[in-house]
């Protein structure tokens, strides 16, 4: 990788990632090798999402809910399904996000026993300033040359638009 330093350079070649704890040995293959390095730097930089959504007053959960929600109206079963928890954890969740006017509850149009959850304006206005604090880049990706990051974006949009 360039820009790192020789230390680094040599970690990597010997199949361990710098200031990672995970090996990634040379005969796994170049997926594996790549995923697990990337699957590594993402992990590393999600240890500080429960201090970021403090900043919003937000648990961890609840500043998922908030990115979740602003794609539209969202079934409290389909969040449920979402969160792997059980519907009445969802209650609780979403009554406390309710209380601080973030989100709202409304009758499915299809079937009015289905509550959807929307985002009030105040939801709508945290989830903006939520993605603009998400969408900073960690140091590690910060501090990459111009050339190195065009590369990065252009391999993760050819790998989003294979999916």
């Amino acid at each position: 990788m360039r820009g790192m330093s020789g230390s680094s350079e040599s970690l990597e070649r010997r199949g361990r990632s710098p200031d990672a704890g995970q090996q990634v040995p040379e005969e796994a293959g170049l997926p594996r090798q790549a995923w697990t390095l990337l699957f590594e730097l993402m992990h590393a930089h999600m240890r500080n999402f429960p201090a970021l959504a403090a900043e919003f007053e937000l648990s961890p959960v609840q500043a998922h809910v908030v990115r979740q929600l602003g794609e539209g109206p969202l079934a409290m079963s389909t969040l449920a399904n979402y969160l792997s928890c059980d519907a009445s954890n969802v209650t609780g969740l979403v009554d406390r996000m309710e209380a601080r006017g973030l989100v709202e509850r409304r009758s499915s149009e299809q079937d009015r026993r289905v509550k959807m959850l929307v985002l009030t304006e105040a939801g709508v206005a945290l989830r903006e300033r939520l993605l603009e604090r998400l969408a900073e880049p960690p140091e590690p990706i910060a501090a990459l040359s111009d050339e190195d990051l065009r590369a990065l974006r252009d391999i993760m949009r050819r790998a989003l638009r294979s999916q």
